[in-house]
């Protein structure tokens, strides 16, 4: 159980650093393009945070620790994807942009759920 564990994580903060990256370009062209400097800054502090919680958590002092930053990265994850909806419905984000970046967001919230629940089952199993 823990490998995959270990493994999903791997998986998961490799994910979550790429789409760190496609958070910065985003804010970026936001700033730079749109002009629009609050809800980019809100969403870049979320976007990036997932990752930077995920590479804690590979130090973390126990596995309630592991869980417990992995849910925080999880939150994150899921506030993310309420800066891009918002972005997306105010007109700062096209279509196929807001598809794809939304996409990748979703497939993040996804893994963080699964290693949450596996980590909190293994956890309870002991």
């Amino acid at each position: 159980m823990k490998d995959n564990i270990v493994r999903d994580k791997s998986f998961t903060n490799a994910r979550a650093f790429a789409f760190a990256l496609r958070v910065v370009k985003l804010a970026k062209f936001l700033q730079e393009e749109k002009r629009e400097f609050v809800l980019s800054k809100q969403g870049l502090r979320s976007g990036t945070a997932i990752g930077a919680l995920i590479r804690e958590a590979e130090h973390a002092e126990s596995n309630p620790d592991f869980a417990h930053k992995m849910n925080i990265a999880l939150k994150e994850a899921n506030e993310k994807l309420y800066w891009l909806d918002l972005l997306h419905q105010s007109g700062y984000v096209a279509d196929r942009d807001f598809e794809s970046i939304r996409e990748d967001s979703e497939e993040l919230v996804k893994l963080l759920v699964s290693i949450v629940k596996t980590t909190k089952a293994a956890i309870h199993a002991q």
